[in-house]
């Protein structure tokens, strides 16, 4: 994978060999030629010395790297779901275009991702430095989903009477991912019975008043870096439009986090994820189970959402229970994330009796 990604890099940037060794993971130039003779049966300065001009994807203003995934990908649909839920300062979507502010080892940078084609995204990152690059465009992957297993998924679900149908009218739509666990659990609890909007100005204030300001971004929308783990463990959180619960719940939450309670890194399966965010005051099933979908656990399943329930009683034709809904869900196991986003999509795309409307992610 690493020499894979540095001849992309030799492809597509003018980044020296030196800089495109360390931003690949390899330790010097040396083992990046190595690497290079062995996999491609070239070295470096010749590989890019056959690259096309027209691969070049180099322009002023950032780094311009291809995110190849396999079709089909609903972009108009995640971009939609993202711009609703942009935490003012942190993301913004602007002509067609996703941005966000990020850390990169302890420093700012800025990450643009815009469609590239049917088959790829084009990511455009503004960072401090550039060794470990190969990490920050997998990380960013991970925002739009983009190693879903869509085809698996489909096998499994298209011929469900629910969820078929769905998927086969809109079979580019993937789970929404995240770029920062922490912020998205952050924003979900927020959203706890408050709506899109007032979640994004609550979520706002935080930021304003706890995140990190970066300057010189205001023509992307953009103005903080996320607050850390660490500065809203103690946060004082009153006067944001917070009840006391969810601000002593965030504070937990963050600690949590920061004491690596809660660990993002899919290592202890779904099921020890799931304990290890309800054990923290405050926060239940709901929670977890849409925080382990938005990192990427295929098989997460918020049973006791209301949205999913509403559109499972429409297929119905009868109320239904969260455990009648977590019954139904047993024959969607292991993509049950991936029928839980049709529901929502669902629901969103019915008419409602009333603006409220239903509580669940897809209005959070």
């Amino acid at each position: 994978a690493r020499a894979h990604f540095a001849r992309r890099l030799l492809d597509d940037t003018d980044l020296t060999i030196a800089d495109i060794s360390f931003a690949s993971g390899f330790g010097s130039v040396r083992q990046l030629n190595r690497a290079c003779r062995e996999l491609f049966r070239a070295a470096p300065r010749e590989l890019r010395a056959r690259r096309r001009s027209t691969d070049r994807l180099v322009a002023d203003g950032g780094l311009a790297l291809r995110l190849p995934f396999q079709p089909p990908l609903d972009w108009e649909a995640m971009l939609s779901y993202f711009e609703a839920r942009a935490i003012n300062g942190v993301e913004s979507v602007s002509g067609g275009t996703y941005q966000r502010t990020v850390v990169i080892d302890g420093d700012p940078g800025v990450l643009e991702l815009s469609s590239g084609g049917h088959d790829h995204l084009l990511l455009r990152a503004h960072l401090p430095h550039w060794e470990g690059l190969i990490h920050v465009a997998q990380r960013a992957r991970r925002i739009f989903n983009l190693d879903a297993d869509i085809e698996a998924a489909s096998e499994k679900l298209q011929s469900d009477p629910i969820i078929g149908p769905p998927m086969i009218a809109r079979p580019g739509v993937r789970v929404p991912g995240t770029w920062d666990p922490f912020e998205t659990g952050v924003r979900a609890i927020i959203g706890q019975q408050v709506s899109v909007r007032g979640a994004g100005t609550i979520t706002a204030r935080v930021v304003e008043r706890h995140g990190t300001v970066v300057p010189g971004l205001q023509g992307l929308g953009l103005t903080h870096l996320f607050p850390s783990p660490a500065a809203l463990s103690t946060a004082d959180l009153g006067g944001l439009g917070l009840t006391s619960a969810r601000a002593a719940a965030i504070r937990a939450f963050a600690r949590a986090v920061a004491d690596q309670a809660v660990r993002f890194d899919r290592g202890s399966g779904l099921n020890q994820f799931i304990e290890s965010v309800t054990n923290i005051p405050g926060l239940g099933p709901w929670t977890a189970h849409y925080l382990a979908l938005r990192i990427g656990e295929s098989d997460a399943f918020p049973a006791t959402d209301l949205g999913l329930r509403r559109s499972l009683s429409t297929a119905g034709g009868q109320p239904v229970a969260p455990r009648e809904a977590e019954r139904v869900a047993e024959c969607w196991r292991p993509w049950r994330a991936q029928a839980a986003i049709h529901l929502w999509l669902g629901l969103q795309e019915r008419p409602r009796a009333s603006p409220g409307g239903a509580a669940g992610p897809l209005v959070r």
